[in-house]
Formats: structure tokens, C-alpha cells, sequence
């Protein structure tokens, strides 16, 4: 019952809080505070079933946790692997947003648990469990994050694409649901331009999605979306079992054909 409370009562905090995002790169359609609410829970959502208890996970057959509404990557010490690491850096934005850390996530630079056996082991841990706290606390800032990664993307992104990518970008930035579309995308598959995030050579980032969109539409973007990554799971290594991931994955951005 406590955790239920909990979350109520952080929904309505979360709804008051407020970010008006209109990035030089994001052709000044800006975002209102209700729709940046809106699109943190909806990450929450796909990430975590918007539960509290999924802001700490750590998947089968991945090598690192999962933590925080965008399933932020933290590698333990000497793991390392072709996805790119983003909850490092997202410690560092809330430190710099003046959010009250733990000493012990301050003095650590990796995750303290060294698989995922050991984490689960944990979960009910005073540490696991202020961890959840904080993330559930934290949506706002969060989301923030994740923009202001699209954002810094931008410029890079319509470098390596040329006028395609720059015209879907532009499209997709007139419509709150075309900002969710690459928002949430961004989060989930990363921008695309890492050599490192690729199989056989082709990538599944954002990058290829908005240079493989045949429309500029939200729902030209989700199908665009679903080619990428079923192209992925065929590159992708057989011990990998990604073909399971397929479904949900195809779904979730089935999603951003709806209204925000």
C-alpha cells in the first residue's frame, strides 16, 4: 500500500512540474510542461510497465542493469559491450540539477553489481531500495535527459544522414507526437551513429530510422521504425535470441502512430 501512495502522490508532483523545450535544433516547436509530463510517464511506460519496481532491473541474457523510466545502461566494473552507457551520465545531469545522491552511487563510476544474479539476490536491499526512491522522484529530470540527448544529437544526426534525415527531422518536430516518436526511439535504440551499435555493419538507431522513412508522418516514423529493427534482429548474433524481442518491440512503436 505504501508504494501505491507513493506513486499517486508522485504522479500529481510530476504534474505540476514543468519544462518548456524549444532546443535551436528542434525547428521551435516547443513542448508544454502537461505534454512533457505526458511523455515521461509514456516512457516510464514502455520501459517499466510504469511499476516503481521496474525502475531497477537487469534483463536475461544482458550484461548489465537496467535503471530509471528510460532503462538507463550501467555496465559493472570490467563489463563492457556494444551499447552505449547512459546512467553514468545521467547521475552526472542530476547531480548537476542539484538532486540529493546517495554517498554510495557518488563514489562508485560502475555498477556494484557484478551480474544479474546478484542483483536480483539484492533487490530488496536498503540500497536497491533508496534507488528506486530516487528514480521514481526524479521522472521530471529524467525526461529532461532524454530530450536534451535528442537534442545534442541533432546536428549530428542530420551530418550523417543529409536531407533526408533533416527533412523527416523537421516534419517529426511539428507535432508533440512526432517529438515523443523521436524522443522515446532515441532512449530506446540510441542515435545510430556509434560504429560500435551495429551488426553486420548496418545500425538501428535514430539516425537510420529517419533516413529509412517513406512518408513524414508519426506512423511513416513507427514503420520505418519496425524495418529497422527487424533488420537488426537478422543481423543480429543467433546465440543473442533476439527474434524474442521482436514482438514487443514492434508494438512499442506501433504506439507512436496514437495521439500523445
Amino acid at each position: 500500500m505504501a508504494r501505491i501512495s507513493f506513486g499517486n502522490r508522485l504522479l500529481g508532483l510530476v504534474a505540476l512540474a514543468g519544462l518548456i523545450f524549444a532546443g535551436e535544433n528542434a525547428s521551435g516547436q516547443g513542448l508544454s510542461a502537461a505534454q512533457v509530463h505526458k511523455i515521461g510517464l509514456r516512457i516510464w511506460q514502455n520501459e517499466c510497465a510504469g511499476k516503481v519496481e521496474g525502475l531497477t532491473s537487469w534483463n536475461k541474457g544482458e550484461d548489465f542493469a537496467s535503471l530509471g523510466i528510460g532503462h538507463f545502461i550501467w555496465y559493472h566494473k570490467g563489463g563492457r559491450g556494444p551499447f552505449e552507457e547512459s546512467f553514468p551520465p545521467l547521475v552526472s545531469y542530476l547531480k548537476k540539477r542539484d538532486v540529493v545522491l546517495p554517498a554510495w552511487l557518488l563514489n562508485t563510476s560502475a555498477c556494484p553489481w557484478n551480474s544479474r544474479q546478484e542483483f536480483l539476490a539484492d533487490a530488496a536491499s536498503e540500497r536497491q531500495r533508496g534507488l528506486r526512491k530516487l528514480l521514481a522522484g526524479t521522472v521530471r529530470e529524467q525526461t529532461e535527459f532524454i530530450i536534451a540527448r535528442l537534442n545534442n544529437a541533432v546536428p549530428q544526426l542530420i551530418a550523417a544522414g543529409g536531407k533526408q534525415v533533416r527533412q523527416s527531422h523537421a516534419a517529426l518536430s511539428q507535432t508533440p507526437e512526432g517529438m515523443f516518436a523521436m524522443i522515446d526511439y532515441i532512449n530506446f535504440k540510441g542515435d545510430g551513429l556509434k560504429k560500435e551499435e551495429r551488426y553486420n555493419g548496418e545500425g538501428w538507431g535514430l539516425a537510420q530510422v529517419l533516413a529509412d522513412m517513406r512518408g513524414t508522418s508519426t506512423a511513416a516514423f513507427a514503420e520505418a521504425a519496425k524495418r529497422v529493427l527487424g533488420r537488426r534482429v537478422k543481423n543480429s548474433p543467433p546465440a543473442r535470441g533476439e527474434q524474442r524481442w521482436l514482438p514487443g518491440w514492434s508494438n512499442r512503436c506501433d504506439g507512436y502512430k496514437q495521439p500523445l
